[in-house]
């Protein structure tokens, strides 16, 4: 008796605890245009103080770019999409892999890999969008 008094009227879902719908791959690609960015001032520097600063940076603005990617896997994706583009979960994982590489490196390349990945997944993002 107490159960059903307590029990929900209505069943929702949502993609999140917190449902605010806002997700955009430009997040990541901002950071990782950041990765590239400082991994070219590196290169162009021969000051080791400020190498050292950039390094920091780079890896930090990396981390956060993963941390994007991997919210708009987990959160927005879901099976229908995945059943639409079955190379998405491989994509993720290769987008992931190259921010790491990106995040360990000075050469702009890695940087460059990264961003090409990101336009893919910006890519598929889009088209889940339009429906």
């Amino acid at each position: 008796m107490l159960s059903s008094l307590f029990a929900p009227k209505v069943q929702v879902s949502a993609h999140c605890d917190l449902p605010c719908g806002v997700y955009d791959p430009a997040q990541a690609r901002i950071e990782a245009e950041s990765v590239k960015a400082i991994q070219e001032k590196y290169q162009a520097s021969d000051d080791p103080h400020y190498r050292t600063r950039a390094t920091v940076i780079k890896e930090e603005r990396a981390e956060l770019a993963k941390h994007h990617v991997s919210v708009l896997w987990s959160d927005y994706f879901k099976p229908p999409h995945f059943e639409k583009y079955p190379e998405l979960h491989q994509l993720v994982n290769d987008t992931l892999k190259a921010l790491s590489a990106a995040k360990a490196s000075t050469d702009p390349a890695t940087g460059q890999k990264a961003l090409d990945y990101i336009a893919q997944i910006d890519k598929i993002f889009w088209e889940t969008k339009r429906g």
